[in-house]
């Protein structure tokens, strides 16, 4: 098959296309970054230089596939971050009617069917919409958990204040997913038969957030490493003296708000809460030991 995969070499991206290929599929990837040509090409995959808010690149590139993967970044800058995101999705649901593609694999979130307090997921409630709206092309909703490597970011705080937290309490059960897990998962939506639109969820795991702070801290040699409830104002001020945009540090803000009343967590609830990634949390916490120590 020929394949487009957005996401560049990005941390679910990568993979995908390096399943894909040796698949022997012919693929090709999208970056805004020149820089990335080689490495690409070096792959085995073509190399389609341009933006994402180029719709004309887009429907070009897009043109002649028989399916593609279609994610936008996670900050799309560091103002209007939602509606940009917004912008971002409906580019890509008009070059995939302008291109007649009729396979999508979207890379969406639990959370998604919220319009509201659940942050950066909003922009993708959005963009469903947009995919769910085109006719004459199947499309996957691959729903993802919250990222193991976003727990990265949290090392700092672990090393300075000795504590691992956030805007929810210690017994929220957290749906979690490994990006490469992601990868596995699309590389089987890309290529199995299906009409329609399909929601899929694809989370590793799912623990309380105690487990978080207990399985990390086990993993750094600090076993006492508590999980700490932050109030929001509290979480908002820790992000924003990390240095983290103001506009981003109020998304996850109210994201971590999502969790705590269960707003986040809802749509793969009530979906059965299959959990079918391969990366438990022990797992992941070799790779989080690992980057602790760097």
């Amino acid at each position: 098959m020929k394949m487009v995969i957005t996401g560049s070499l990005g941390n679910v991206a990568k993979p995908l296309v390096q399943q894909l290929i040796a698949e022997g599929h012919d693929i090709t990837v999208i970056s805004s970054s020149e820089s990335k040509k080689n490495e690409i090409e070096n792959l085995g995959a073509k190399a389609a230089i341009g933006s994402i808010t180029d719709l004309d690149f887009l429907t070009e590139t897009f043109k002649g596939n028989d399916a593609a993967f279609l994610m936008t970044p996670p900050n799309m800058g560091f103002k209007d971050i939602v509606e940009n995101t917004i912008n971002a999705g409906k580019n890509y649901a008009e070059a995939v009617k302008q291109s007649a593609i009729k396979k999508v694999v979207m890379l969406s979130s639990t959370g998604v069917e919220s319009p509201a307090e659940n942050g950066p997921i909003k922009g993708l409630h959005f963009i469903e919409k947009f995919y769910n709206a085109l006719e004459d092309t199947s499309v996957t909703f691959l729903r993802a958990g919250y990222f193991y490597i976003n727990f990265f970011n949290d090392i700092p705080l672990i090393k300075n204040a000795g504590i691992l937290g956030a805007n929810y309490g210690g017994d929220i059960h957290v749906p979690l997913v490994h990006p490469k897990d992601i990868a596995v998962t699309a590389a089987e939506a890309l290529v199995e038969n299906s009409e329609g639109k399909n929601i899929r969820y694809i989370v590793s795991d799912i623990r309380p957030a105690t487990d978080l702070a207990k399985v990390f801290g086990a993993a750094i040699g600090k076993p006492e490493l508590p999980w700490v409830e932050f109030k929001d104002e509290e979480s908002l001020n820790g992000m924003l003296q990390a240095g983290v945009p103001n506009e981003i540090a109020e998304l996850y803000t109210e994201m971590g708000r999502g969790l705590r009343s269960g707003i986040v967590q809802k749509d793969f609830i009530d979906h059965g809460s299959s959990v079918t990634g391969a990366t438990k949390l022990e797992a992941f916490a070799r790779e989080f030991a690992e980057k602790f120590k760097a």
